[in-house]
Formats: structure tokens, C-alpha cells, sequence
């Protein structure tokens, strides 16, 4: 098996268990954490349907949004501005414009939030805005028929979908009816533009709808998320604590009643206490451990969202099958894949990163492989040493004895060069691997036979 070398830009002084770089986990964790807020308040930025605006930035964006489609005013604008109509005729265009521009921002503005308004008063803007419609049209001359435009805008937007089904064509065919009468010419190309925004409009009304629904969704699972926590954490702290706790209060009146006549039996009392008490310590930090343990699905998830905001493009596997596998070994895993994607996000200079996990097959039994590759130049000074960064003081030497305590291996080095599969690198010599591995069969010792599973995973068999 070859032998990789130890990448430079891991070597980053301070022999930190479990960090690279010297980072604790605490960091790491901080760092992680501010990633997905930051992904997190980018996605917020950019998509923010059904709901109102916070800051005068959003509202700014949202009335842009809105805005730009009053392009087809432009017509009756300038038929107003063209003074071929009388004076009383222009003061009523500029009355109804205003009054027909002011009922369809409310209604889709509004339609456009969280609360919309009721079924009743949607209708009557609608009804009010095609009478509007019609009367401008009729009067005012054939610059005017775009507004059926908004009229089905209106209508897509706003109604049901099975309603808007019915009332996009019914206001194509009022449309058609009056623009017959003032200009037959734009019959057909108005016809066309009207129906197809209209139902244009409906999928942007159920493309809101259904983000309104799942933001609801989503809130609704988080808090049943930590409702089950919470009770889950209180089960298992009375399972814990219950029975210690009330063992340690039984005792300790005995020695109490005892203490007087009895200082012999009182002791024993007492040192039952201490004894119970220093269990029930145990407990407690183990089951502290087992709450912050890392789970191997929540660290893709993690990877997904870190590689994702530092502008990583992301080779990440589907829902990991870990059956059989305890939970220490998935653990040992988990740290491995939070540790590489921390390196590739914060010193890789990586466009691209890979992860992959896989069962193999090897001499020593069967063997769970994760690797984590990206095409980064990483450091430029050069690093002596290979093996699984043992001896070199950083957070390699961490994370191999973490993954030894469960019978596992880890190996790191150079990918790219010649003769050596798994080229990701723009050149020869460019990009790192991390390859952790632990056993997926029955437990075994950490010192006995780890080495050949590593050679016999490495070299394919």
C-alpha cells in the first residue's frame, strides 16, 4: 500500500486534540454554527415569499418586484400626457388610473404576505378592477386594453387555483369583447398576453402558498424537535437520578436516626451515600457523552451547508446505511468527517470537495471507509513524514487516537500524483484525502490487526 504524505497545511502548531490547526472543538463548533447562519441569513436574503418586510431594504425589494411589472402603464401614460383628450376626459383617466393602480398594489401586495385579504373583498377588487377596466377602455380609447393584463394578474394571484381556472379565460373573453369594439387589430396578440400571465400567475401564487405552508411545517416540527428532546431529557435524567436520589434520601435519615445510639451502623450508612453518589456521577457523565456525541447523517447535513457557503462545490453521499454499526464507531466517524470539511473550508483554497463512505471487505473482517477529498493547494512549504500523523503534534495525532480507541484507522496525504487513482487536483500533485476507517463487524482491539485492514482497504482487496 502506498504511503500518503502529510499534507502542510495541516501542521499548524499546537498539539490540539482533536482540531486542526490547534482549534478546539468549541471553536469549531462556533465557527460551524456561524456558517449556517450566515447560509441560512444569505438563503433569507434572497427568498423571502409570504412574508412581510423587515427593513426598509426588503420593502425596497419587494415594491421593486412589484413595480416592474406596472411596465404596461405606459400606454395610458402617455395617452394622458398626449392632450388629445378633453380636460374633464383627462381628469377622469387620471382619477381612474390612479384609483385602478392603487386597488391592484393593495391586492397583490397584500396577497403576497402572510394574511391576505378575505375571500368577499378579494372578489369585490377584482370585480371593481375589471368594471374599471372596461369603463377606461371604452371611453379613453384602445391604449387602455393592457389593463386586462392586471385584471388577470389579479385573478391568477389571488383567487383559488380552481376559480382562477375559470376566471383568467372568463376576463380573456371581456377582453376580447371590448377590444372588438375599440380595435380589432390588437385582438389577437392582447388575447395571448392575457391568458398567458394570467395562469403564469397561478403557479407564482402556489409557489407562495406552498412556502407559506412548509415555513408553518417546518416551525411546527422544530417545536415538536424540542418538545421530544425535552421529554426525552427528562426521562432519562429520572431513570438516572431517580432511583440514586431517593436511595441517598432513605439513607441519609437512617444515619441520621442511627447517629446517636448507633455511630458504627451510621457510618456504614453514610458510606453507602458516598458510594451511590459517586454511580450516579457516573452516570450522569455518561449520559452527558452520549448527548454530545455526533451523529454521522447530522455531520453530512453539517458539510453540506459549511462547503456550501465557503463556495465548496459538494460531493456529498445520500443517507448513510449504518446498520450494525455501534455508536461509538459512528461517532469516531462523525468527528473525522466534521474535522476534514473544517480543514477544506478554512485552509484548502478547494473548489471542489468529495465525500464518500463504503463498506469493504478485507482480511481482517469487514471495514467502514470514510473518505474526504477536495483539489486544494493547500500550503506551499513542504512536510516531511507520512502515516496517519501520528508524532507530529496537531490535531492528526487527535483524531488517530480517537479512531483507535474504536479498533479504527486514519490515513491523509497528497492525492493527484502519478500512478496514484483519484485525481481531483487541477494539477499533478494538487488536492488532499482523509481516509478514516473503523470496523464494521464485531468489535476487536484497537492495536490488534488495524494496520492490515488499512493495507488490505488501501489496495483494493
Amino acid at each position: 500500500m502506498s504511503t500518503m504524505a502529510e499534507d502542510p497545511r495541516h501542521d499548524g502548531g499546537g498539539g490540539g486534540n482533536g482540531g486542526w490547526g490547534g482549534n478546539t472543538a468549541g471553536d469549531r463548533d462556533r465557527d460551524r454554527d456561524r456558517d449556517r447562519d450566515r447560509d441560512g441569513d444569505r438563503a433569507e436574503r434572497l427568498v423571502r415569499l409570504g412574508q412581510p418586510p423587515r427593513d426598509w431594504r426588503e420593502l425596497l425589494r419587494k415594491a421593486l418586484w412589484i413595480g416592474i411589472w406596472l411596465v404596461f402603464l405606459n400606454s395610458p401614460f402617455l395617452d394622458l400626457l398626449s392632450g388629445e383628450h378633453s380636460t374633464a376626459g383627462t381628469a377622469g383617466g387620471w382619477l381612474g388610473l390612479t384609483v385602478f393602480v392603487g386597488l391592484y398594489l393593495a391586492l397583490v401586495s397584500r396577497e403576497m404576505g402572510p394574511r391576505a385579504f378575505p375571500r368577499w373583498l378579494i372578489h369585490g377588487i377584482i370585480a371593481a378592477l375589471g368594471a374599471l377596466t372596461v369603463l377606461l377602455t371604452l371611453t379613453l380609447g384602445s391604449h387602455w386594453v393592457g389593463l386586462f393584463v392586471y385584471v388577470s394578474v389579479a385573478c391568477g394571484l389571488a383567487l383559488p387555483l380552481r376559480a382562477a381556472y375559470w376566471a383568467v379565460p372568463g376576463t380573456t373573453a371581456l377582453m376580447a369583447l371590448v377590444v372588438a369594439y375599440v380595435d380589432l387589430d390588437q385582438l389577437s396578440s392582447m388575447v395571448l398576453l392575457t391568458l398567458l400571465i394570467g395562469f403564469a400567475m397561478t403557479s407564482v401564487s402556489q409557489l407562495v402558498r406552498t412556502t407559506i405552508e412548509l415555513r408553518r411545517a417546518r416551525a411546527t416540527v422544530a417545536r415538536l424537535a424540542a418538545n421530544e428532546e425535552r421529554l426525552r431529557l427528562a426521562r432519562d435524567l429520572h431513570d438516572l437520578l431517580g432511583h440514586s436520589l431517593s436511595l441517598i434520601t432513605l439513607k441519609s435519615e437512617l444515619a441520621g436516626r442511627m447517629l446517636p445510639a448507633h455511630p458504627d451502623k451510621a457510618a456504614q450508612q453514610v458510606a453507602d451515600i458516598e458510594s451511590v453518589s459517586r454511580q450516579a456521577l457516573v452516570d450522569v457523565r455518561e449520559a452527558v457523552s452520549g448527548y454530545r456525541r455526533p451523529r454521522l447523517a447530522e455531520e453530512l447535513a453539517g458539510a453540506q451547508v459549511a462547503l456550501a457557503a465557503a463556495g465548496v462545490t459538494a460531493d456529498l453521499p445520500a443517507e448513510p446505511a449504518l446498520d450494525g454499526v455501534p455508536e461509538e464507531r459512528e461517532s469516531a466517524l462523525a468527528w473525522a468527517l466534521r474535522e476534514a470539511v473544517t480543514n477544506v473550508v478554512r485552509h484548502s483554497g478547494a473548489r471542489r470537495c468529495a465525500v464518500s463512505l463504503n463498506r469493504r471487505q478485507t482480511l481482517d473482517g469487514p471495514v467502514l471507509e470514510l473518505s474526504v477529498e477536495d483539489d486544494g493547494p493547500g500550503g506551499t512549504s513542504g512536510a516531511a513524514g507520512g502515516g496517519s500523523g501520528g508524532g507530529h503534534g496537531n490535531g492528526l495525532t487527535g483524531l488517530t487516537e480517537r479512531l483507535q480507541k474504536v479498533g479504527g484507522s486514519l490515513e491523509t496525504g497528497r492525492v493527484g500524483r502519478t500512478g496514484q487513482p483519484g485525481r481531483t487536483g487541477r494539477a499533478a500533485g494538487s488536492g488532499y484525502r482523509l481516509v478514516a476507517r473503523v470496523p464494521a463487524g464485531v468489535p476487536q482491539e484497537a492495536a490488534g490487526g488495524t494496520d492490515a485492514a488499512g493495507d488490505a482497504v488501501g489496495s483494493g482487496t
